[in-house]
């Protein structure tokens, strides 16, 4: 991978093999915008379109017909212009952020502009990169759906018969999907404090077990007409990128109220995203095997490929009130079943319509041992066993106030390179 003229520390997720796009406001305009992250700045593409003109980042034509892209509060416009020209516009900036640019006079030498198109990336302010339409959750992550299946059912009905026939989801909400760095409200809600009770008595009082769920989000990036469904084989171009998703999750209240139509206000409170989406084909180098599924899959399911998943390394980390910080799980991205075509064309197999910005997770992604478990209910053994932090004799089965979850993600490429997510962070309040 060609050097930057930037100054990138190599452990940065925002590398010049990466080019992660995301919505900012500044100092300098408070209107939020696209910018892209590198090193530790952020390159203001408001700025550098109109200081360089659009046709110098979009293809031909493509600054015609949106001469404003950048300018746009959310990404949706940009996502919309699909595949080509998201691949386009990243390999615009490679180069112009490269060492051995081609057009060097546009930014690399010219110092006015860089001065006011780089900016600290401490300077600025992150929005949610969409307008989410809708959301669905999915169940992708078979050790977590084995692993709390036995914890209820038992090994022998760990998983229900159609785990392995189809991408099992649900359709969530979107009005409380935020961005990394908002706060988190324990929920309220029905719990049943005695399950052994009779009759079944339940009260009203805030989650005693908040949890998290360590998954991928994937955005959509164009519309499929309503009835028609999305092929297997063109389910790849209607993605136009990720980001690491906390799907926060109240267990006691979910535990009373999912049976039998599944989650509702045990989940739909908050969902934290990462503000940087990382485009599909940045991690492309990274494709990987996914787990292998014993049961043949039906043929609208069948993909050419086998490298369906990305080799992501993922990481949670809970940080006390008091400031010390344990890293409680790290697993892969590998962990995964189902992947995001195979989840896009059953979820329009019916004929629903999938909008841009609509977002798909991925459900929790935990490893085949406790360790790489991505939910404090698999690593507490649903609340049975402490989980030890750093820092004293501090335990934890589920959340305290004032806690905070950050999730980590990111690629290693053959030569050092990383591609990642940043942080995906929240902190609970009572």
């Amino acid at each position: 991978m060609a050097r930057s003229w930037l100054d990138i520390d190599p452990s940065s997720d925002f590398s010049l093999a990466n080019i992660p796009f995301g919505i900012i406001s500044t100092p300098d305009d408070p209107s939020p915008h696209v910018g892209i992250a590198i090193g530790t700045y952020v390159l203001d593409l408001k700025v550098l379109a109109d200081g360089i003109g659009g046709w110098n980042l979009l293809p031909y034509g493509g600054h015609e017909s949106n001469p404003k892209v950048f300018a746009q509060p959310t990404l949706n416009a940009f996502a919309q212009l699909g595949r080509a020209v998201h691949r386009h516009v990243r390999e615009r900036i490679q180069d112009l952020l490269s060492e051995n640019t081609t057009h060097p006079d546009l930014l690399k030498n010219n110092a006015e502009l860089r001065e006011k198109a780089l900016v600290p990336q401490q300077r600025v302010q992150m929005h949610l990169p969409m307008a989410i339409g809708d959301y669905t959750d999915f169940y992708a992550g078979y050790h977590h759906a084995y692993a709390v299946g036995v914890m209820f059912r038992g090994p022998q009905n760990a998983l229900q018969p159609n785990y392995t026939h189809l991408p099992v989801g649900y359709h969530g909400r979107a009005s409380s999907i935020v961005v990394s760095g908002t706060p988190v409200r324990r929920p309220v809600g029905q719990i049943l404090l005695d399950p052994k009770a009779d009759p079944k008595q339940p009260t009203v009082a805030p989650s005693r077990r908040l949890d998290i769920e360590l998954e991928l989000g994937c955005f959509i990036t164009k519309s499929n007409p309503l009835s028609q469904p999305v092929g297997i084989d063109e389910a790849e171009e209607h993605v136009f990128g990720y980001v690491l998703l906390n799907d926060w999750s109240a267990r006691d209240i979910q535990t009373w109220e999912y049976v039998p139509l599944g989650p509702f206000n045990g989940k739909n409170f908050a969902t934290t995203i990462s503000p940087w989406v990382v485009l599909a084909d940045a991690l492309e180098p990274f494709r990987a095997k996914g787990i292998e599924n014993p049961t043949p899959v039906q043929g609208y399911l069948k993909e050419k490929r086998g490298e369906t998943v990305y080799d992501i390394q993922l990481e949670v980390d809970l940080t006390t009130p008091e400031g010390n910080t344990t890293t409680v799980t790290k697993t892969s991205g590998k962990n995964l079943m189902w992947s995001f075509p195979q989840m896009i064309a059953h979820h329009t197999l019916g004929g629903c319509p999938l909008r841009p910005g609509d977002l798909l997770g991925s459900g929790t992604i935990s490893g085949p041992v406790p360790e790489q478990s991505g939910s404090l209910l698999e690593l507490s053994e649903g609340g049975k066993r402490e989980i030890q932090l750093n820092g004293g004799n501090e335990t934890r089965t589920f959340l305290k106030d004032g806690d905070t979850v950050t999730l980590r993600g990111f690629c290693v490429g053959k030569e050092g390179e990383r591609v990642g997510f940043g942080e995906c962070t929240g902190r609970v309040q009572g």
